[in-house]
């Protein structure tokens, strides 16, 4: 077996072997495994460090290209989902159970329902949410790694216009919070898509409910 068998049987032995940790048909792993991104990061980094080393070496030299870009992609792959794994865990422990954290394994979602940041109409940030607002800030601050979208969204009742441009004001009115607690303007972007982005329906009050939010977007620079 020449060098470039070696190497190229090397990767697939490494990617079975991450594969392994994760469960059948599910990229992401058991979603109770606190290292589930980790894994996951590294398997996505060793799968797209190889192809690119491969791609990036001359004909001869083209298993070793991907094995090096694998053993260096999976590396950083497997520190951006540590730092994920371990962000969410301690934003979980720090804000109201209302706030919903999801980790897709390249991101960090935050959720706050609009019903409790503002008061109808409203883009002034309620007092009592300001406290969950600056435990995201601090943890922006442990995490310097990373850019921050603040996203805001509605409904559809009411003129769409309208809707835009309160989702608008509701997403800077989050993003002054973080600034104001430390968070650097470079790090930050604010959009609004008022009623356009719908995670529910908008026919009864519940699905309503859903679409009312906004969402602080964490997403690692690796």
């Amino acid at each position: 077996m020449n060098v470039s068998k070696i190497s190229i049987a090397a990767i697939l032995m490494g990617s079975m072997a991450l594969t392994a940790c994760t469960a059948p048909g599910q990229l992401g792993g058991n979603p109770n495994d606190p290292k589930r991104n980790t894994k996951t990061g590294a398997l996505a980094g060793a799968v797209s460090g190889a192809l690119l080393g491969a791609a990036v070496s001359d004909d001869g030299d083209r298993g070793d290209g991907a094995l090096i870009g694998a053993v260096l992609g999976g590396a950083v792959g497997a520190g951006v989902g540590y730092n994920l794994d371990k962000q969410e865990a301690e934003l979980r422990r720090s804000m109201d159970s209302n706030v919903q954290i999801t980790n897709t394994g390249d991101r960090l979602i935050v959720t706050l329902p609009q019903d409790i940041l503002f008061a109808t109409d409203s883009f002034a940030v309620r007092p009592d949410l300001r406290d969950d607002l600056s435990a995201v800030a601090a943890s922006l601050q442990r995490y310097p790694g990373s850019t921050v979208q603040v996203i805001g969204h509605t409904d559809s009742d009411g003129d769409a216009a309208y809707n835009q441009q309160l989702s608008e004001r509701r997403a800077t009115a989050v993003s002054e919070v973080l600034l104001q607690n430390g968070v650097p303007y470079s790090r930050i972007q604010s959009f609004g898509r008022g009623e356009s982005q719908p995670v529910a329906t908008n026919l009864n009050a519940a699905g309503k409910a859903q679409n009312r939010r906004v969402e602080i977007v964490i997403l690692p620079n690796a």
